[in-house]
């Protein structure tokens, strides 16, 4: 019986490792573990990324160049979810979505968005300078929202994600894709929580 508990927490632990930091399995682990993390509404921070040029490139070179490329920047940005801890709903292709404030409350949660966008942009150039000495030009936008969302797992027994549903997702997608290379647009909400301690500048309609 203690093997077969301690096989379960395993599989449970590799599980939850999917999709949360370290530092946030924790968390969940001590409060039950993936049984206590029931579907509900509550107050998230969503940042979305995706990359520009990247159809032109995926179709100028060979499949497996794109994949160690794609591999290089999702290290990257993997490094900055774990050292904010994000929530990692998915990487799609070239694009990933990250959200905070839940499993586990984070106070801060606006703030760490702002500051993990801020350091994947600076990774982003760092890539680019390796990328243009391989005829890349390839670039990032980022678009990043707060707001309420419904909170849990999706999917079926055997393959399930840990996502949020509801409007402030499609609108951090939105900005996302509206964004510039090397943008970070956000909202007016985002900007009244952080005005104080951030930068903005304008962009229009």
């Amino acid at each position: 019986e203690a093997t077969e508990r301690l096989r379960s927490r395993e599989l449970e632990f590799a599980e939850l490792k999917r999709f949360f930091p370290p530092q946030i399995i924790e968390q969940v682990m001590a409060r039950g573990g993936a049984a206590e993390l029931r579907s509900q509404r509550k107050l998230v921070t969503v940042c979305f990324a995706d990359l520009r040029g990247f159809t032109a490139f995926s179709e100028s070179v060979e499949p497996e160049e794109v994949m160690a490329t794609l591999g290089e920047y999702h290290a990257a940005m993997g490094k900055r979810v774990t050292e904010f801890a994000g929530t990692l709903e998915r990487f799609a292709g070239d694009g990933f979505m990250v959200f905070f404030n839940d499993p586990v409350e984070q106070t801060d949660h606006v703030e760490r968005a702002a500051r993990m966008a801020l350091a994947m942009r600076s990774d982003i150039a760092q890539l680019r300078s390796g990328w243009a000495h391989r005829g890349y030009r390839i670039d990032a936008g980022i678009g990043i929202h707060s707001g309420y969302a419904t909170c849990g797992f999706i999917g079926y027994e055997g393959r399930r994600d840990y996502g949020v549903i509801g409007n402030v997702t499609n609108l951090a997608a939105r900005l996302s894709d509206a964004a510039k290379g090397g943008e970070i647009l956000t909202t007016a909400t985002v900007r009244a929580e952080l005005r104080e301690r951030f930068g903005f500048e304008p962009v229009g309609e």
